[in-house]
C-alpha cells in the first residue's frame, strides 16, 4: 500500500478539529446548524493554515446524513470519506483555479452550477483554491450568478493573495462573506505534531518539534510535511539532531556561541564563527533569521524579566536570560535595528553570496559601543556643575556718548574691566571673571542699539527670514535710539499695515537683541510724517526709490507679491 504524508493522514474531519482558526470554523458550524450558509465564501489566509479543509468540512456537514444537530459531519460515511479526499463527485467539486482561469472556464462553471443537486436534500459546493489567478473575464463571467445564485448551490473561494482579488475584481468581494485565516502559533503547531507521533507511537524530543514549528512559520501543513522529512531519517525518535541534519536548522548553542563572542568582544572569533556555519552546511540567510528572532527574544527578556515569552520556553531560556543581563536594552534595540535593515534594503535578498554581509553584520555588533545613561556620565564627572544664578535685573549701562565726545565704546569696556579688578562683587563682575559660568551671549560686544540695526540690515539673509518682503521697506527706516529703546521712523503707504503684526515685530526685536548683545532689545516705529518740517522729511536715495517703487505698485498691484516674496529693489 502506497505511504499517506502525514498532512493527508491528519488532516481534520471536524469543524472543531481545526487549530487556531476558531472565529471561522465556529461560525460555519454554526451557520449549517441554524440553516444560515451563505451562498459564496472568501477563504483569505497564508498557505498551509486550512482554507481548503473548512471548505471541505463544510462540504461535508451540508451534505452528510449524519450531521449533528450542532453542524458537525460524521466525518466516516461514504459522503464525508469521498469528500474528506479530494475526489471529485456530482455535487462537490474542486477547481484549481490556477490551471482553470480563463473566461471558458468559468462560463463552463455557471452552466453546472445551474444544474440541480443529485438529491433534494443535498448542496453543490465548487471549491476553487488559488482564486486569485482567475482572469478578469472569469470573475465578470461569474458575478450574475454569485449575485443570484440557484437554490443550494455554495461557491468557496480559497486565497493566499486576496489583494490581487481586489484589484482585478473588486465586484467579488461585496457578492462573498469574507474570512481571513491566521496564521497557526508556535505551541499549537506543536501541540499537534506531538499528538501526531503519539498517535503514531514515536517519541519526540520537544526541542525538536520547537526548531519544526518555527520552521513552519505558521502553516500547520509545512509542519506537518517537515516533520514526514524527519521520520524519512529517523523513524525511531524524532531529536533535535535529526532536525539540525534534515531542516538545517541552526542548533541554538550557535546562537548562544555568537552571543557569548559579541559580550567578549572576541571580533576575531567571528570569521571563525561563520567558516564553522558554513563547514556544518548551514545556509546563512537561515542563520540570519534565527539570529534576528534571538535578539527579539533577548530584547523581550532584557524589558521584561519576569515573564518570558512563549516561544522560549524549553531547556535554552535561562541561557537566554543570562546572556540578556550583558546587554542594556539599548544595545539590543540598536542590534536589532542592524539586522533589520539588512533585510529591509534588500541587500541581503540580492546577493548571491551572503557570507561577508552576515560577517560584516556580526562585526558591527561586536564592535557597537555599549549604551551609558546620561545621568551615569554626570556622576562619574563629579556631578553637575553649579550654573551661577542670572541677575534680577541687569546692571545698568553708561550713557552713551555723543559722536563727537572723545570717549568711546572701548572706553567704555575698561571702565567695565577695572570694575572687575576692584572686585565689586556684582552677578556681572562675577560672569566676567568667571569665563566657564558666562553665557554664551556675553562673548558677543555690547554695542549701542542704532549700530546693531546697520549691522542687522547688512545681514540680508537674516532679514529676510524673520521679516519675508521687509528688507527694502526697513532699509529706507530711520533708526534713533531714546530711552534704551529704538526707535524707526518708517516711510507712509506701502507695507505699514504690515508692522501690526506682532510677530515680526517680536522676530526682529531678538535678531537685534543678537546683534547688540543684549538679553533683549524693544522696537518703536513709527510713521514718518513730510509735512511735519522734521527730521523725517528730509529727502534721502532711499526715499526716493521708495516713493518710485511706491508709484510703480499703484500704477501695477501685481507687482506688489514679486516685491515682497523676491525682496527686490529698484536700481537707477
Amino acid at each position: 500500500m502506497s505511504y499517506l504524508a502525514l498532512a493527508r493522514k491528519y488532516r481534520p474531519r471536524r469543524f472543531g478539529e481545526v487549530a487556531t482558526q476558531e472565529h471561522v470554523s465556529e461560525t460555519l458550524r454554526r451557520a449549517v446548524a441554524g440553516g444560515r450558509v451563505g451562498h459564496a465564501y472568501l477563504f483569505c489566509g497564508p498557505r498551509g493554515v486550512g482554507k481548503t479543509t473548512l471548505a471541505r468540512i463544510l462540504a461535508m456537514a451540508l451534505n452528510c446524513p449524519a450531521r449533528t444537530a450542532e453542524g458537525e459531519p460524521c466525518g466516516i460515511c461514504d459522503n464525508c470519506e469521498h469528500i474528506w479526499g479530494g475526489h471529485t463527485s456530482l455535487d462537490v467539486v474542486e477547481i484549481d483555479a490556477a490551471s482553470n482561469r480563463g473566461v471558458d472556464d468559468a462560463r463552463e462553471l455557471r452552466a453546472r452550477a445551474m444544474l440541480a443537486p443529485s438529491d433534494e436534500h443535498r448542496h453543490k459546493v465548487y471549491i476553487l483554491d488559488e482564486a486569485h489567478m482567475l482572469t478578469r473575464e472569469a470573475w465578470n463571467a461569474l458575478l450574475k450568478i454569485l449575485e443570484e445564485p440557484p437554490p443550494r448551490v455554495i461557491f468557496c473561494f480559497a486565497t493566499t493573495e486576496a489583494r490581487r482579488i481586489q484589484q482585478s475584481a473588486s465586484p467579488i468581494l461585496s457578492r462573498c462573506q469574507r474570512f481571513d485565516f491566521r496564521r497557526i502559533g508556535t505551541d499549537d503547531i506543536m501541540g499537534r505534531l506531538a499528538e501526531v507521533l503519539d498517535a503514531e507511537q514515536i517519541p519526540f524530543d520537544g526541542e525538536a518539534l520547537r526548531a519544526i514549528a518555527r520552521k513552519a512559520n505558521g502553516g500547520m501543513r509545512d509542519g506537518l510535511s517537515l516533520l514526514d522529512q524527519v521520520l524519512a531519517l529517523s523513524d525511531s525518535e524524532v531529536g533535535i539532531g535529526a532536525v539540525v541534519r534534515v531542516l538545517g536548522v541552526v542548533a541554538e548553542e550557535r546562537y548562544l556561541q555568537i552571543f557569548d563572542v559579541i559580550i567578549s568582544r572576541s571580533h576575531g572569533a567571528v570569521f571563525d564563527f561563520v567558516e564553522e556555519l558554513l563547514d556544518e552546511g548551514h545556509d546563512l540567510v537561515e542563520f540570519y533569521h534565527g539570529l534576528a528572532e534571538r535578539l527579539r527574544l533577548l530584547l523581550r527578556l532584557a524589558l521584561d524579566p519576569g515573564k518570558p515569552p512563549a516561544e522560549m520556553a524549553g531547556a535554552y531560556l535561562e541561557d537566554y536570560a543570562r546572556r540578556a543581563e550583558s546587554f542594556a536594552p539599548g544595545d539590543l534595540v540598536r542590534m536589532l535595528s542592524m539586522a533589520s535593515a539588512l533585510e529591509s534594503d534588500g541587500s541581503l535578498r540580492r546577493t548571491g553570496r551572503p557570507r561577508v554581509m552576515v560577517e560584516m553584520l556580526l562585526l558591527r555588533m561586536s564592535y557597537l559601543d555599549r549604551t551609558v545613561e546620561l545621568e551615569e556620565v554626570i556622576r562619574t564627572l563629579g556631578g553637575a556643575p553649579a550654573r551661577t544664578p542670572a541677575p534680577a535685573t541687569a546692571p545698568p549701562l553708561p550713557p552713551t556718548p555723543h559722536p563727537q565726545s572723545p570717549e568711546t565704546r572701548p572706553q567704555r569696556a575698561t571702565g567695565s574691566a577695572g570694575r572687575d579688578r576692584g572686585g565689586e562683587g556684582t552677578p556681572a563682575d562675577t560672569r566676567a571673571t568667571d569665563p566657564a559660568a558666562a553665557p554664551a551671549r556675553d562673548i558677543v560686544t555690547r554695542r549701542d542699539l542704532q549700530a546693531a540695526w546697520k549691522s542687522l540690515m547688512e545681514d540680508r539673509t537674516r532679514v529676510r527670514a524673520v521679516a519675508p518682503g521687509l528688507w527694502t521697506f526697513l532699509k529706507a527706516a530711520d533708526p534713533r535710539e531714546a530711552d534704551g529703546e529704538l526707535l524707526l521712523e518708517v516711510p507712509p503707504g506701502l507695507e505699514a499695515a504690515r508692522w501690526r503684526s506682532q510677530q515680526v515685530l517680536r522676530e526682529l526685536e531678538e535678531a537685534l537683541a543678537l546683534h547688540a548683545g543684549r538679553d533683549s532689545a524693544k522696537i518703536s516705529v513709527v510713521e514718518r510724517r513730510d509735512s511735519d518740517g522734521g527730521g523725517g522729511g528730509r529727502v534721502t536715495p532711499e526715499t526716493v526709490r521708495e516713493t518710485r517703487l511706491q508709484e510703480l505698485v499703484r500704477h501695477a498691484p501685481q507687482l506688489k507679491r514679486a516685491i515682497e516674496e523676491l525682496e527686490l529693489d529698484l536700481v537707477d
